[in-house]
């Protein structure tokens, strides 16, 4: 059997694919999925991958395969672990931030401000995959990321440097950076002036250099030479998805909940009413990521949460004991509730989490609302993905 497409997901706890062919109108249609648990710690992502696309043969009832097009995304192995580094935490720190996150990134360090010895400890022991630099708006402030790209030139690292700031500093910033042998790549401003985001053209030099030089999974190599296209973070093909769906529907907001995280991406540009009183610019496509909410290996910390009734209803009566046996994939019909009692509840947190809030303040000329962060007042579509 040969199908037009095959998109491959290998995620930090299982590896799924998917496959589609085109009618004769040209629109897509999805013919059946496999899954099977990811392979990492047997050393070869590529086995786990070789069994779910077995089962999805089983499923199509159709021992022989072929495919025309094999695309893939990855977040195992730790997915894209970046820093960002910026002058002005709600300013050209969130600019760089939104950036990372947008393309798929989960940022495990952020400073403001000059580094600090400490900073670079805490930055050496991290070992970031990318470290995204900014600071200063073009032509304003820049001896801040100058500073800070000696501080990371002399420092013994060697992941690829986003320098994403300042423009009048950018000759500067890759001249110090090149000659201590650094790996740099420059874009544009993602902060280039007040209440200005700019992070389309970070977000995909991240995603590029993710392709060349990190997908560091064993066996990831592998799968490399049998796709088509470049292998790309998970939540970055999420978000540029999102994005293509939102052109064609409108306002949106995904739910990816995974086995480690719960990522909230949404498309919007909020509504007028609240514009009007934001303190702080939000760029259309958001993401954020929960490290916390994982239905698999951070189960513990949603079942926290969690109504023990609800664990009770479906007869769970010590939740910590069926969490200790329950496999990645869920095997019984009692498993797949347990794990549906999760997802919706990381789910509900995630969108909490991500969402702004209005707040009362009392001034001078008496009170006033304000927004701060995310308005998902104008949002039409709520969609679910991942492995729940």
């Amino acid at each position: 059997m040969r199908i037009d497409i095959l998109v491959a997901e290998i995620g930090s706890t299982t590896t799924k694919v998917n496959a589609f062919n085109f009618d004769y109108e040209n629109n897509l249609l999805f013919l059946d999925r496999g899954e099977a648990i990811t392979t990492v710690e047997d050393g070869n992502v590529k086995i786990g991958l070789e069994k779910a696309i077995s089962q999805l043969k089983k499923n199509l009832q159709n021992k022989k395969l072929l495919w025309s097009n094999f695309y893939a995304s990855s977040s195992a192995a730790g997915g894209l672990r970046m820093s960002v580094h910026g002058l002005v935490k709600e300013m050209t720190v969130k600019a760089a931030n939104e950036a990372a996150l947008g393309a798929g990134a989960v940022v495990k360090m952020v400073t403001a401000g000059i580094l600090s010895k400490y900073d670079l400890d805490s930055l050496i022991k991290l070992n970031p995959n990318i470290i995204i630099l900014s600071g200063g708006v073009d032509y304003g402030e820049k001896e801040t990321v100058i500073n800070n790209a000696k501080f990371i030139s002399e420092a013994p690292l060697f992941s690829p440097i986003i320098y994403a700031g300042n423009i009048a500093a950018a000759d500067e910033v890759e001249h110090i950076l090149k000659n201590a042998n650094k790996k740099v790549y420059v874009v544009d401003n993602v902060y280039p002036n007040i209440d200005e985001l700019n992070v389309k053209p970070a977000r995909e030099i991240i995603q590029k250099v993710f392709e060349e030089h990190i997908v560091k999974a064993p066996g990831m190599e592998k799968i490399r030479d049998m796709v088509n296209q470049d292998i790309l973070p998970t939540p970055g093909a999420v978000m540029k998805i999102s994005t293509l769906l939102s052109d064609e529907i409108g306002d949106l907001v995904v739910i990816d909940i995974g086995g480690a995280t719960t990522d909230v991406h949404s498309i919007t540009d909020g509504s007028p009413s609240i514009q009007q009183i934001t303190i702080s610019p939000e760029p259309r496509s958001k993401r954020t990521v929960e490290g916390d909410l994982g239905v698999f290996y951070n189960a513990e910390n949603v079942i926290k949460i969690v109504d023990r009734k609800l664990f009770n209803k479906i007869g769970i009566d010590d939740v910590d004991v069926f969490k200790s046996k329950v496999k990645q994939i869920p095997q019984t019909k009692k498993e797949a509730k347990y794990y549906e009692i999760l997802g919706k509840v990381a789910a509900k947190k995630a969108v909490e989490r991500h969402a702004g809030k209005i707040k009362e303040l009392f001034g001078p000329t008496g009170r006033k609302n304000i927004a701060k962060g995310r308005d998902l007042t104008a949002i039409k579509y709520i969609i679910g993905t991942g492995g729940v």
